[in-house]
């Protein structure tokens, strides 16, 4: 699981970047949001990412703050929004905006963005207006063990990846959130607290 580059930018457009990471080219596809951000080219950049795996292909995502990470991953986990419509929503607005049109319910604003409609936007409000509520600024990446299924998929990805088999993680993972059953914990703590207690067996 690839969680950030490090490298020298050597292309930018508005939808995609080519990091040179020690004689390796990584093509990342990006928002709008990060490309304005991103500096000149050869200049050095830090991405956070998201690897996207389908049958066909493996798309790398990325972007420049961890809280774009997490609401493209908010967005991708609601029915029909895939990671091409959820990259154009963050290239449409800013994560602020979006969190306030969700929990505010603002369905006129969330369609005023390109490429939503008003289904999408009401699925938009429906799926993830709970889970904005419980999160407040500065808690990008940390998510309620209440609603941990996200947070959940990632830590059983990164536990198999090390070696741990399917069951040893997902006792190990269900063991740390229920002992911070309505803490807030984020993707990190989750996952070193679940390999301490899977390497004890």
């Amino acid at each position: 699981m690839i969680g950030s580059l490090t490298g020298t930018l050597k292309h930018k457009s508005p939808t995609e970047v080519v990091l040179d990471v020690n004689g390796v080219g990584y093509a990342v596809i990006i928002p709008f949001s990060t490309y304005e951000k991103l500096g000149d080219l050869e200049s050095r950049v830090t991405l956070v990412t998201h690897l996207h795996v389908r049958e066909d292909a493996l798309q790398l995502f990325g972007f420049f703050t961890e809280e774009e990470r997490f609401f493209f991953k908010l967005l991708i986990s609601v029915n029909g929004i895939g990671p091409k419509i959820a990259q154009g929503i963050l290239s449409g607005i800013s994560v602020p905006e979006l969190r306030q049109h969700i929990a505010n319910g603002n369905i006129s604003a969330l369609t005023a963005i390109p490429g939503v409609g008003k289904k999408t936007a009401e699925r938009l409000v429906i799926e993830l207006r709970d889970k904005i509520g419980k999160i407040g600024r500065g808690d990008a990446g940390h998510i309620s063990t209440e609603d941990g299924s996200e947070l959940r998929q990632e830590a059983l990805l990164a536990l198999t990846s090390l070696g741990y088999n399917r069951q040893q993680a997902e006792k190990a993972i269900r063991q740390v959130l229920q002992e911070t059953t309505g803490e807030k914990i984020s993707l990190q703590d989750l996952i070193k607290k679940a390999l301490r207690l899977a390497a004890n067996g």
